[in-house]
């Protein structure tokens, strides 16, 4: 079986994903969604009983996806603390980096979402990071692997802000550098550097130090 293949909704999801990013909810009718998706616009109805409750599903399909990685790393004993934040800054920035279209919805809706189930589910996504930090945070400072205990939610600004801010400004940088590399080569620079910053900053902010 081919484990690439996708499902008619999630066809439908990613049709609708790339037209929300770029023209906004409101701006994005079901027959452009249905139009993308190369089906009949009564499957939009059929799947998903209406726009609002497909972008819903839209946005529970990336968050949820996007859970898998904070459970699984703070089992883990193999790696120390310091490592799991290397982590989680790694798969933090390669999803917004895989993922532009999912990311500039989410921006767009901090600003203007009017619907409580998504303004729930950016709640839980931002509470679960928090959890993450402060779990990772108290562990490394009971070890001995951190020496500072920032606030954590200035600890989780400083990714966060940093990581979003690099995401929106790219064209801008890469204009001011006179970049004139392809995209997926500059990306691929950009990413490498912006991760290296972050973890500089953190490696401040925690007070690690490598080689004590």
């Amino acid at each position: 079986m081919n484990t690439n293949m996708i499902s008619k909704e999630e066809n439908i999801l990613f049709a609708a994903e790339k037209l929300f990013a770029e023209k906004g909810f409101e701006g994005t009718s079901t027959r452009e969604i249905a139009k993308a998706a190369n089906v009949n616009i009564s499957m939009i109805s059929y799947y998903f009983g209406s726009k609002e409750k497909l972008y819903e599903k839209l946005v529970e399909y990336r968050m949820n996806e996007g859970q898998f990685f904070s459970k699984d790393l703070l089992g883990r004993t193999d790696i120390n603390e310091w490592q799991k934040i290397e982590r989680v800054i790694d798969q933090f920035s390669h999803r917004i980096r895989t993922q532009k279209c999912f990311y500039r919805i989410m921006q767009r809706e901090q600003l203007h979402t009017k619907n409580p189930q998504i303004v729930e589910f950016l709640k839980q996504i931002k509470m679960g990071f928090l959890s993450m930090y402060s779990q990772i945070l108290q562990s490394g400072l009971k070890n001995g692997v951190f020496t500072k205990n920032p606030p954590i939610y200035l600890l989780h600004s400083t990714v966060s802000g940093t990581l979003f801010y690099a995401f929106n400004a790219k064209e801008m940088y890469k204009e001011f550098l006179n970049e004139t590399e392809d995209e997926e080569a500059f990306d691929e620079k950009y990413y490498t550097e912006l991760n290296k910053h972050i973890k500089y900053l953190l490696k401040d902010l925690l007070g690690y130090e490598e080689n004590k």
